[in-house]
């Protein structure tokens, strides 16, 4: 339960933050070229038009998409508000993923649609951004299916464990003849998931900009990439998600569950639940020092595991770590005697 609040309002914290900085890039990307910029923009061309046919003053291309995208923002909120418990995974990754297509192409009209009448005089000799429209639709439809196909993937169903007993190596669970037991704890850093989603909004205005021919190429890429990287490297520390079940110890990362790191119930010798704090493992994510290998997102419990053969160890910072100690311990004892 604790994991899926977390879970919860990590979801929410980045949905808020796409929303607000979407309707942020939309509305301020004309003004930010308001010098270079007609009286009246260019905004409709009819099919096989290579001219507009229909304008809007700076202030109405600037504000009439962002209410556009407050109002889809809105009716999403309502959707995943309205569901019923059984529908609110299935709901949040549709809304989730209608919100990304939307937010990238709403982003990327309204960059074409600067970028068309850039540095023109009158909105009539702005020319149709064919190739950047059919890029942005292209983009857009490409992230909503990878976004559900990742999150499809992800999906795991724990079932509950007996409670764990004492034993010298460890806690074991009791395993009954014919169950499949599995345990999932899932944990999400709301520090490390917001810088992630701020370094993103960054990336995509440099993106959005270099589109849009703002400025120069050279220093929006050199935005660009430092900040993508970072986005992407943050965010897959910034959530976690432990899985134990008869093939092992899976370990996925990021808030899509990739990538990820697996164990084979036979290549793991011994599991423990154990305290470790960022002062002791080095810092925050993932992290390498004397006592191995420790994914740390908060201080306190962390399921360790030490492999067989090289003796090594991985640790990760999870509630609930003794029971799926306790599993993976039963685990080993029934393959090895």
């Amino acid at each position: 339960m604790k994991d899926s609040r977390r879970a919860e309002r990590g979801a929410r914290w980045g949905t808020g933050v796409w929303a607000v900085g979407t309707a942020a890039l939309i509305v301020a990307l004309p003004w930010a070229a308001g010098g270079r910029l007609p009286d009246r923009l260019g905004t409709h061309w009819g099919a096989g038009r290579n001219t507009p046919d229909g304008s809007m003053p700076l202030w109405a291309a600037s504000l009439f998409p962002g209410l556009i995208w407050l109002a889809l923002t809105a009716i999403a909120f309502v959707v995943r508000w309205r569901a019923g418990d059984t529908a609110r995974r299935t709901t949040r990754t549709c809304t989730a993923a209608a919100l990304l297509s939307a937010g990238i192409l709403l982003s990327g009209a309204q960059a074409s649609v600067v970028r068309a009448n850039l540095d023109h005089s009158d909105w009539h000799q702005a020319r149709q951004p064919t190739a950047w429209i059919t890029a942005t639709l292209t983009v857009a439809a490409v992230a909503a299916g990878v976004f559900g196909w990742l999150v499809n993937a992800r999906a795991t169903v724990s079932s509950s464990a007996a409670a764990p007993g004492p034993s010298p190596s460890g806690p074991v669970q009791e395993i009954l003849p014919g169950q499949r037991p599995v345990w999932v704890s899932r944990i999400t850093n709301p520090w490390l998931s917001l810088l992630a989603a701020v370094a993103g909004l960054v990336a995509v205005a440099a993106l959005v900009a270099l589109v849009s021919g703002l400025a120069a190429a050279g220093p929006l890429w050199a935005v660009f990439i430092p900040f993508a990287l970072t986005s992407l490297a943050v965010a897959c520390c910034s959530t976690v998600q432990a899985r134990a079940s008869e093939r092992g110890l899976e370990v996925a990362f990021g808030p899509l569950g990739r990538p990820a790191r697996r164990w084979s119930a036979e290549g793991i010798e011994s599991a423990r639940a154990e305290d470790r704090t960022p002062a002791r493992v080095g810092g925050w994510g993932y992290r390498l020092s004397s006592l191995g290998t420790t994914v740390m997102l908060r201080s306190g419990e962390c399921l360790v595991i030490r492999t067989r053969g090289k003796g090594t160890e991985f640790a990760v910072s999870v509630d609930d770590a003794e029971r799926g100690a306790a599993l993976l311990n039963a685990l080993n004892r029934a393959q090895h005697g």
